[in-house]
Order: C-alpha cells, then structure tokens, then sequence
C-alpha cells in the first residue's frame, strides 16, 4: 500500500505564536492522482503547502515523498504555483520563462524545446518577445503554469489555478491537469471551486479549523453525505400519490412539470427501503423516473465546515500578524 502513497504527511502541528494553524493533520495523497485540498480561507492550508516546499518546517510531525522523509534534494521533484502571482513584469516573456526553467536545473536547450511545446498548446507563441507587464492577468496566469509543470514534476501543488481564466481557459487547463495526470505526475490541487472538484479530483481532504474534518475518495464522500432521499418522477393524481404510502416516509418538496406530470423529492425513514417504496406506488401513479439525490461537493463543503463550527463555537479570531500566516 505504501508504494502506491506518492506523499503522505503524518500528524502534522504547526503554531505560530498562540494560533494552531495546523493540529495533527494527516493526509496521503496517491501516485498519479488529483487530490483536493480544501477548506475555508485561513484554516491551514497554506501552511500545509508551506511546509511541503520546505518554505517552513512543522513544529511535529513528518512529511514523506515516495516513502522517503522530505529533504531538500525533493524539491527538484515538486512544481508549485502559488496563489499569490510572482513574475517580473519588465522581463521579456520568453526571457522569464527561460531563466524559471534553468532555476529548475533544465537545460538550455531541454528549456527551449518543453517552452516551445507548452507556448504552441496554449497559442501565446507570439508573445514570447512580449513584456510580462503587456500581458492580461489570465495570460500572465497561463505562463506561470507552464512554468510550474515545464519539468515535468512528479508532484504539482497547484493553489487556485483557475483564477483570472475564462470559462474556455478554464477549462483548457483542466484538460491539461487532467493529462498531466495521466502522464504520470500526482497534483494536489487547492481551490475554493467545488465544481472544478468534484469534475476532475479524486480524493479531498477538507481542512478546517486547523483540523483534518473530512477526506476520501470524491464519490464515497458525496455517498456518505447523501441522506436517503430520491426525486420520484410520475404521473397521475397527487392525492393517489400520498394516499399509497401510508408511513415511513417524508415529502420533501414536489413540483409540477406538466398535466398531471410531478416531480417529488422523499425521504426515507427509518429501516424503509426504496423498493417497498416503490412497490406501494406502483398500483396508484405511474412512475417515470427515480433517482437519488446525491449533494454536491459544494453542498458538502457548507454543511461539513459550519457543523464543525457548531461544534467548537469559541472565539477563533486571529490577529492580524498571525492571519498573514495562513
């Protein structure tokens, strides 16, 4: 099992002053994967990517990459594009993207050639003699990724990558995510888009309050918040509709969608099984369609994070120094 674990972090802490910004998280991301890193804004996330590029080191805990206790020679090995954009805006376009990819330890000409390919897939090949300060925030957003993924990285920590794209853009880099995926590479990826989750990741971790709350595989997640509801699609008269059933299960909402044509959502109660729901029906309306409701990974962030909150309601505010932090 540990050969298929490309980075696993074990019981994690980190303060800074009197704030925890990490309290014992654990998480293991598999090789070739797309893993979401999630949580609302200041619940620690940043200082778990921080600790992954060496950018600080946990007060506990211990970080393994491929089995072996991270040191600085992983580096080569990682490809970040942080949140926060970095490029100079006076250097010519092709320039900065030459000079990030010798920092990667590439050669001149192994540079040249992977910008080459990467400039053509996502046609700015004209820009290339471009100042950085010429370009829109989604081109200056697409240069950066292909800065962070032009060496080919066995692990890729991508913070918001979507931000500043179009929906087309958007979507091109997802495509590209998901061959790099394929390819080989292991990304975790951390967005506050839920829709972009739930299309392309295949475990999440949420992360809240400094602790670990929920994780796991995208669609056993989504199953184990599901809550026993169905949408019953028939046709026929309401009244034979309710009459069939005579308990064990409670009318959440129903919508009319044509003459005598209805949409209701139930849920079931106690140890009733949709077939005996079904079977109650069946002499009384005509059944179209059933389906079971399953939430979204939006609808699972909200629910997850304010029961947490629920259930520690005290005073969580950070100063101002220590939300610089997270």
């Amino acid at each position: 099992m540990q050969d298929e674990i490309l980075f696993r972090a074990n019981n994690i802490v980190k303060k800074y002053a009197a704030h925890t910004a990490l309290d014992d998280v654990s998480i293991e991301v598999p090789k070739q994967s797309i893993f979401g890193l999630l949580g609302p804004n200041g619940a620690g996330k940043t200082s778990l990517i921080r600790i992954i590029n060496q950018i600080t080191a946990p007060d506990s805990g211990e970080v393994f990459i491929n089995g072996e206790k991270l040191t600085r020679e992983h580096i080569s090995i990682i490809g970040y594009l942080p949140e926060e954009r970095g490029l100079y805006k006076k250097m010519k376009v092709g320039e900065q993207a030459m000079y990030l990819a010798r920092l990667k330890g590439m050669s001149k000409a192994d540079a040249k050639s992977s910008l080459d390919f990467w400039f053509k897939k996502f046609e700015i090949d004209a820009w290339w003699n471009k100042k950085v300060e010429e370009l829109s925030k989604g081109m200056a957003q697409k240069i950066q990724f292909i800065t962070t993924v032009m060496h080919k990285p066995q692990l890729l920590i991508l913070d918001e990558p979507f931000s500043g794209f179009d929906p087309i853009n958007t979507n091109l880099v997802k495509g590209e995510i998901k061959k790099l995926r394929e390819e080989g590479a292991t990304i975790i990826l951390s967005t506050h888009n839920m829709g972009s989750v739930e299309e392309i990741c295949d475990e999440i971790a949420l992360i809240n309050q400094s602790k670990k709350i929920l994780g796991g595989k995208v669609a056993e997640v989504k199953e184990q918040f599901a809550q026993g509801q169905y949408n019953i699609e028939f046709k026929g008269n309401v009244v034979a509709f309710a009459n069939a059933i005579w308990g064990g299960w409670e009318l959440i909402e129903r919508t009319q969608v044509g003459p005598n044509h209805f949409v209701a959502t139930i849920k079931l109660l106690g140890n009733n099984t949709l077939n005996n729901y079904l079977k109650a029906l069946l002499d009384h309306v005509e059944i179209v369609n059933v389906n079971k409701v399953i939430p979204s990974m939006n609808d699972i962030f909200i629910k997850a994070v304010e029961n947490k909150v629920e259930e520690k309601p005290e005073d969580t505010n950070l100063t101002k120094n220590e939300e610089n932090h997270e």
